[in-house]
């Protein structure tokens, strides 16, 4: 397995202002091998970005020794796959499908989306919608992309979020095999499903259809966004999560998914990430 971070763990990585390169060095710096990138509203790398432009700084990266680990998005909080709004979810189905031709350039492998939502709790604004609602739009907005996905060949990789939809391992999984495409996956999140269930269990019963993963980690006490602390500060049991990646033969990237950023000297939280995954990763060895 190998070390990546996240450019949203950097100051200004979500508003997209923290220049890519840049982060690419600190994280090199600190002893990640990869940096996951991120599509933004605004910045280096949005949507508008063009195809050259993408190229250029998949090659700056290159040339810094650093490799994509797979490209992440806020668009699809902002645009939901599953929104009451037709023309949001066209919206949302565009966006995706341009992450996914940006990703192909970019050969990041695999690009992170929503998978939309009953609600949103951080966006008050918007109104529930029922669970059996969110499956069917899903799977219209997933019938149109999965062959975009096969075309550019980049893996559509389905998060686990706060999002009180797709609940279950099982119920994901049937998802995903549903379409019996090697390019829709999942963007495993290790400390989302804390909250809720034990991160081993999924492993285990996703199996291959594992893209890629974030590591977080979470405490159960707190049970809410403020629960998410410090690699080895939470309770994700990282000795069984490193034996169940290692039973289904996960051997790709691992990102640190650092939010928020430290106020003062915010370097220190991405270098301690990198000692402890590097301890993380000798666990169940």
């Amino acid at each position: 397995m190998k070390k990546s971070l996240s450019y949203w763990s950097f100051p200004g990585g979500l508003s997209g202002e923290m220049p890519i390169i840049e982060a690419a060095r600190s994280a090199r710096e600190a002893g990640y091998q990869g940096i996951e990138l991120a599509l933004s509203w605004r910045g280096e790398l949005t949507a508008e970005t063009t195809d050259k432009e993408v190229a250029r700084l998949r090659d700056a990266l290159r040339n810094e020794g650093m490799q994509i680990a797979g490209l992440a998005s806020v668009l699809t909080w902002d645009r939901l796959l599953t929104a009451e709004d037709a023309h949001e979810r066209q919206a949302a189905i565009d966006l995706v499908a341009r992450g996914l031709r940006v990703g192909a350039i970019l050969e990041a492998g695999a690009f992170l989306i929503i998978p939309g939502a009953v609600d949103v709790f951080f966006r008050p604004d918007l109104s529930s919608i029922s669970y059996s609602d969110a499956d069917e739009r899903l799977r219209r907005a997933l019938d149109a992309l999965v062959p975009i996905a096969e075309e550019c060949g980049v893996a559509l990789a389905l998060e686990n979020v706060w999002n009180r939809f797709l609940l279950s391992p099982l119920e994901v999984r049937a998802l995903v095999d549903a379409y019996r495409s090697e390019f829709l996956g999942v963007y495993f999140d290790v400390g989302n499903v804390m909250l809720t269930g034990y991160p081993e269990d999924w492993i285990r019963i996703l199996g291959h259809r594992i893209r890629r993963v974030h590591f977080k980690d979470f405490k159960r006490s707190v049970g809410t966004a403020e629960g998410f602390v410090d690699l080895l500060a939470g309770d994700v049991n990282w000795p069984a999560v490193m034996r169940a990646l290692r039973q289904i033969g996960y051997d790709g990237f691992c990102t640190a998914e650092l939010i928020p950023c430290y106020r003062f000297a915010p370097e220190v939280r991405w270098w301690n990430a990198s000692r402890a995954m590097d301890a993380i990763f000798a666990m169940a060895g």
